[in-house]
């Protein structure tokens, strides 16, 4: 082995290998007897495809480029496709990210749109289709804008003919619901096709925060009677409902502190452990009811595991495998169940568990190491202590690679990665951007700081009205611990995150000095402002959790604002913006850059065309990346290999 300083060690990885390999398949299905999926092409433009496997193993992406899999409701989307077999042969819509159109695809055929282009706003948007065959119609989520404003937005429950007479026409559109509510999710039929179920919520409730259950009896022409709520409410989330084969009502509350599953309003499984999730995208899915009785499950306690719940004993047993995390995307056909699993030597893939056999293999998007898994990090799961005796769970991914080590005297450059959400949480999985930063030398720490899902209503009601403040201190108290065990070098310490964890990065480098440099990447940076018009409608009310209401505490979102105390930087950051983002939009990135003006920090800022909230482009993910390192390898006096030079202004 070859002593090298840490963060200049040679690596296999480089950023166009973790670019080409970011993203992973979602929204698995059924039409009839195989599995389909979604998966993305970070190389044709960041689109999404449709994958198909058909019964003798082979896969096939169903659309070609430009076709792109994807629902823009709520921003974050949601489920973007449904199929079924009709005539011996696949029916599917699908929602073109280009558009917002829905389509319908018959193998053979070009796809044609069922739906109309409204030039009203963001338009019309449709998720969560599901085909109703027997009525010639796909019942959908539909959101409606009625103006230019993000706000000026309805959302409601529609049918939409499978006959395309819809394609021209707003007015063929049958809805199924008034918009009383603010945000629906997509209604499940039961078995008899006499009831939709579905979820309910408004402002400021976030979906994590409380929701209601509303049931509706469908009747014989397809008309939806009086909704009921029957459970739910405003300190209760339900994170998803469907039916049993036997017509019972299946459901995901947190009414106990933990997301259990309930059925007919009886408890099937009390744990403290969490059966569901924050609902960020509709469609997501947590369990599974199968035919023959048992309900498959993906559950854990700080990480997922895919199992078969026994609803009459209560009983759970997992699948064997070595996924050790499991995303909330479930299909059941028969006694087969396909899911989306990773592990931490493994990316996501697509999983299927046959109950005949009790066999779980992988059936698509298969990981297959691009290099030798011994450049793979080896990560750590740890449970800190912050603040008032909190724990605070973390991954730690020490520096590793197999051909260099660094100096016996040196301790290693850490950077602290604080995920987005910020409800939310990093899976222990692997990820070759945390390999392109360990196999160089540069520790990762993952903080699923309070606030974290994962861990139950307590840890995540830790964030209430108190982001800015929690997860800051968080991510400061396990750097200063790693820097204290002799772990991480208290001198190379970073921080970086996109979206709210770009806000965590930015409060962090103005209300602490913790860190020598940080990573900013389309963040939240002015409160006032994002809370007044500047995001979205789906979180345009979260900040009076995350904070508290505007009207009551102004000078709250002025004193934690990092706009407003750009004047407290002194650490040199690099801050990335999408410049099609409308989640984060680029203005508040231009405002701090302004306040930032003259102040002689060294910094930089990358703007990319095209790009939203999330980078999926690989060009553009490439340059990220790379400018990240050089970030580093400039505060920290590294000197990685082949990397091109960020240039720092001041």
């Amino acid at each position: 082995m070859q002593t090298l300083a840490y963060g200049s060690w040679p690596s296999p990885i480089d950023a166009a290998l973790a670019a080409a390999h970011d993203g992973h398949p979602e929204y698995v299905g059924f039409v009839g007897d195989e599995a389909w999926w979604t998966e993305p092409r970070p190389t044709e433009g960041g689109r999404r495809t449709l994958v198909r496997r058909r019964a003798d193993g082979s896969e096939e992406s169903i659309l070609p480029t430009p076709w792109n899999v994807r629902s823009r409701v709520m921003e974050y989307g949601g489920q973007p496709w449904a199929g079924t077999v009709q005539d011996g042969e696949p029916l599917v819509v699908f929602v073109n990210f280009t558009d917002q159109r829905l389509y319908r695809y018959d193998p053979g055929s070009d796809p044609s749109p069922l739906t109309p282009v409204s030039p009203v706003g963001g338009g019309l948007r449709w998720a969560e289709p599901q085909l109703r065959p027997d009525r010639g119609e796909v019942w959908c989520v539909l959101e409606e804008f009625t103006g230019e404003a993000p706000g000026d937005v309805r959302r409601v429950l529609a049918a939409v003919p499978l006959d395309g007479t819809a394609a021209e026409d707003r007015d063929a559109v049958r809805e199924l619901t008034d918009d009383r509510h603010r945000f629906v999710s997509g209604p499940r039929v039961s078995p008899d096709g006499r009831q939709a179920a579905w979820l309910a919520w408004d402002h400021p409730r976030m979906p994590w925060d409380g929701t209601e259950l509303v049931l509706a009896e469908v009747a014989d022409d397809g008309t939806f009677g009086a909704p009921r709520i029957v459970a739910g409410g405003p300190e209760e989330s339900i994170a998803q409902v469907d039916w049993g084969f036997d017509g019972s009502l299946l459901y995901a509350s947190d009414r106990t502190g933990w997301w259990n599953l309930y059925r007919d309003h009886q408890p099937l499984c009390a744990r403290e452990e969490e059966f569901g999730g924050p609902l960020w995208k509709l469609g997501q899915r947590w369990f599974a009811p199968l035919e023959s009785g048992p309900i498959a499950v993906v559950h854990g306690r700080g990480a997922t595991a895919l199992g078969v719940l026994d609803p009459e004993t209560g009983e759970v047993v997992d699948a064997a495998g070595p996924w050790t995390e499991f995303a909330s995307s479930l299909a059941v056909h028969g006694e087969r169940i396909v899911g989306v699993g990773a592990s931490p030597r493994s990316a996501y893939e697509v999983v299927e568990l046959d109950l005949r056999t009790g066999r779980a293999r992988v059936i698509g998007a298969a990981h297959d190491d691009p290099v030798d898994a011994a450049h793979y990090p080896e990560p750590q799961i740890r449970t800190f202590t912050g603040p008032a005796g909190r724990d605070i769970h973390a991954h730690i991914y020490p520096p590793h690679n197999p051909s260099w080590a660094a100096p016996g005297n040196e301790l290693p450059p850490y950077v602290i990665w604080a995920h987005g959400g910020p409800t939310s949480r990093a899976a222990l999985v692997l990820d070759l951007e945390i390999a392109y930063f360990t196999s160089r030398g540069i520790g990762v720490a993952e903080v699923n700081y309070g606030g974290s899902t994962g861990h139950g209503r307590e840890y995540r009601n830790r964030l209430r009205e108190q982001w800015g403040v929690v997860d800051v201190e968080d991510c400061a108290a396990v750097a200063l611990a790693l820097a204290a065990e002799g772990t991480a070098d208290r001198a190379r310490l970073a921080i970086r995150g996109g979206s709210a964890g770009g806000w965590t990065s930015a409060a962090s480098l103005v209300t602490t000095d913790v860190y020598a440099c940080g990573t900013i990447i389309y963040p939240v940076l002015d409160l006032a402002n994002w809370a007044s018009g500047e995001t979205h409608d789906f979180e345009s009310r979260y900040l009076e959790t995350l904070v508290g209401p505007l009207a009551e505490v102004p000078a709250r979102y002025v004193e934690r604002s990092p706009v407003e105390h750009a004047d407290h930087v002194t650490a040199p950051f690099l801050l990335m913006q999408g410049l099609a983002d409308v989640i984060c939009p680029p203005v508040q990135c231009e405002r701090f850059l302004e306040r930032m003006r003259g102040r002689q920090v060294p910094h930089a800022y990358l703007a990319f065309e095209g790009e939203g909230h999330g980078f999926r482009r690989a060009d553009t993910m490439i340059r990220a990346l790379e400018a990240e390192l050089s970030l580093y390898a400039q505060v920290f006096g590294i000197d990685p290999p082949r990397i091109p030079t960020l240039e720092l202004i001041k």
